[in-house]
């Protein structure tokens, strides 16, 4: 079972004009084609390779990893909060699988 990706936001409540960093891991293999199986047969690439963080529809930040980038990526990124909305993360792979997460962000 793949876990969901792990959110941490440094203030759900902040105030407008408030720096907001956000840090988020989530869970995949990231195969780079470079290896072979037991058999000898190569492991097709399979990797993260858009990270999409968007506040309310609006995009805030976009990332495209390179085969580099560990297994399990993590990523670390600061806003500035300028309105209430959901903070949606999207993780996208070769393989055209996403996963998601999402967290509410409510101006104080």
């Amino acid at each position: 079972m793949i876990r969901p990706p792990r959110i941490w936001i440094s203030n759900a409540t902040p105030k407008k004009g408030e720096k907001v960093r956000v840090r988020a891991q989530t869970t995949h293999r990231m195969e780079t084609g470079l290896r072979s199986d037991d058999s000898g047969k190569t492991i097709l690439r399979n990797i993260v390779n858009k990270f999409e963080a968007s506040l309310g529809g609006q995009k805030l930040f976009v990332w495209n990893p390179e085969i580099s980038v560990a297994i399990d990526p993590y990523i670390e990124f600061v806003f500035v909060a300028s309105k209430s909305g959901t903070l949606s993360m999207v993780w996208t792979d070769d393989a055209g699988k996403t996963q998601t997460a999402a967290r509410e962000l409510k101006l104080s």
